[in-house]
């Protein structure tokens, strides 16, 4: 099985290659070859038991997708995109790689004679836009109210309407707020999420523009590698026409996270945390969803943690060795 990976450079793409790397195959079949494909080379995972090529391409060029398709992966994870911050300051940029990109991708797989491949569109819980309900659920419509949400709702449709001709087997996965993120900070407006626990935890200080009662959706990057593999491997014919899903996550407020890091870190880790309002983020942020009820996912088999604390420890345990900086 050939499996190309649109955006394998980042961190979820990278750890999903990794994970490929480890279990050799998936849904069964083994992986024989991998195509990284991003705006900076993707290293090659650890033992990997199937051939490795990372592509450094933008995929909104002409004729690039043709290009990357031509070998007719059977897996297409498409993860590239610019994130949210970075989206909603740069208008052009934005549509160029997030809808211009998909969009030719979806056109060069239409007309490649023959050619049928599973998709798995990585979307996100910005496409819902507020006011909201105590919890959105499966048939709550989607008004995202920044450039990014409106950019990945389009690629949702898309992605369906490409489905139902037939020109490929499609599903769009709604990602939460993945957290904690290792590396370094992004432009995603909601990375401080990450920061407050992962700079403290790393004995460095984190700066919090947002209020303590900000609630938001959340799951590991364990989990976001679940989704996907789950995706990737799943009878989609069980999802029906609609195939774009919300993820399950954890729904918790900032003063939340806070204190469940005070729980398995203690005060000293807490102490790092300083409070910086930023009124730019704050907007953005306000018109974030807060909390699911994600039913189609749940009983189509999708799994995320039950709790803040989980999140926390996946993190400490796959990046940190186990251990952290008190």
């Amino acid at each position: 099985m050939h499996i190309l990976v649109l955006g394998g450079a980042g961190m979820v793409g990278r750890k999903f290659i990794e994970r490929l790397a480890r279990e050799g195959g998936l849904g069964g079949q083994a992986v024989t070859r991998v195509t990284a494909q991003d705006v900076v080379a993707a290293a090659p995972p650890a033992a990997a038991p199937f051939d490795f090529e990372a592509v450094v391409s933008d995929l909104s060029q002409p004729g690039e997708p043709e290009k990357l398709i031509a070998a007719r992966p059977e897996v297409i994870v498409h993860l590239a995109a610019i994130v949210s911050g970075e989206a909603e300051a740069d208008f052009d940029k934005g549509y160029r790689i997030n809808l211009d990109g998909t969009r030719a991708l979806f056109e060069a797989i239409r007309l490649a004679e023959g050619y049928r491949p599973r998709l798995v569109f990585t979307s996100s819980v910005a496409v819902f836009g507020a006011p909201f309900d105590d919890k959105i659920e499966d048939e709550f419509f989607t008004t995202p109210l920044t450039s990014y949400g409106t950019q990945k709702a389009i690629g949702e449709l898309l992605l369906s309407d490409y489905s139902r001709r037939g020109f490929f087997d499609g599903i769009a996965i709604r990602l939460p707020t993945i957290c904690v993120r290792p590396g370094k900070p992004n432009k995603a407006a909601s990375g401080f999420f990450s920061n407050i626990i992962r700079e403290p935890l790393n004995g460095e200080e984190a700066v919090l523009p947002v209020s303590d009662q900000v609630r938001h959706w959340h799951a590991s990057p364990r989990s976001a590698v679940g989704f996907l593999f789950h995706a990737a491997t799943m009878n989609l014919s069980a999802v029906g026409p609609r195939r774009a899903l919300t993820m399950p996550g954890y729904s918790c407020t900032v003063a939340e996270q806070i204190e469940t890091l005070r729980k398995v870190a203690g005060d000293t880790v807490v102490k790092r945390i300083r409070r910086e309002p930023d009124p730019v983020i704050d907007k953005i942020v306000e018109g974030w969803p807060r909390n699911f009820d994600p039913q189609r996912a749940l009983a189509l088999g999708f799994r995320a943690e039950n709790d803040f604390e989980e999140i926390i420890r996946v993190h400490i345990e796959d990046e940190l060795h186990g251990t952290f900086v008190k």
